[in-house]
């Protein structure tokens, strides 16, 4: 049969070109929120396993070294309005282990508590690409070693344990948040954290826990 070409047939592809053109994969945004644990190495890694599993997705690194959960917050409360543009579709978020240093930085439990619920708050006016709240997963902190320099001490270490990551679970399980935690990836294995900071592999472990949590929830 043969097919005549008019002026109708640019009428009847137009939906099909408006559709290709305005409908790519989107794929998803990953925001992920934290201290020097946060920007020194783990994102990197979980933007090359979703690589692999060709998962199409863009990591971003919003680790800030040395900050304690009062100076993200702080962080937040200056730059929000910027950070809210990059919409994305999970946020990350891990701090705590510089509130229990012993010098300046050293925050009260009930401080710490204070500052992860206005920095949730504030997570909380981020919308993904659709309008959708942006959904957040809360990490626990990872221990403190032994013998550790200061400005951390046995005390740091004491507080992760019986402090700051028991106040992480409560903030996770009253606000209905995903909670993966990375303390237990060293609990007992501290080859892979040989200071506050992990291993190459540790680091692994840490991306790879956040991935096994992020495709649970992408599958939904």
């Amino acid at each position: 049969m043969q097919i005549r070409w008019g002026r109708y047939s640019l009428v009847l592809l137009m939906p099909f070109f408006i559709s290709f053109c305005s409908s790519p994969a989107r794929g998803i945004i990953v925001f992920c929120a934290g201290d020097s644990l946060t920007a020194a190495a783990y994102p990197h890694f979980l933007q090359r396993m979703f690589n692999r599993e060709g998962i199409r997705c863009r990591v971003l690194n919003f680790g800030r070294n040395g900050f304690s959960s009062g100076e993200y917050r702080r962080f937040l409360e200056e730059s929000g309005e910027r950070l809210k543009k990059e919409r994305p579709d999970y946020i990350l978020l891990q701090l705590g282990t510089n509130d229990v240093r012993v010098d300046g930085d050293h925050a009260p439990t009930e401080a710490f508590t204070a500052n992860m619920e206005a920095i949730l708050e504030m997570f909380r006016a981020f919308r993904d690409r659709a309008g959708n709240p942006s959904r957040v997963l809360l990490g626990t902190i990872l221990p403190i070693p032994e013998n550790t320099p200061l400005p951390f001490s046995p005390e740091s270490a004491r507080r992760v344990a019986a402090e700051i990551n028991p106040a992480i679970r409560a903030l996770a399980a009253a606000r209905g948040l995903p909670l993966v935690d990375n303390h237990a990836l060293f609990a007992d294995r501290r080859g892979l954290l040989p200071g506050v900071h992990p291993s190459r592999e540790g680091y692994l472990r840490i991306a790879e826990n956040w991935f096994g949590a992020l495709k649970s929830l992408i599958k939904r």
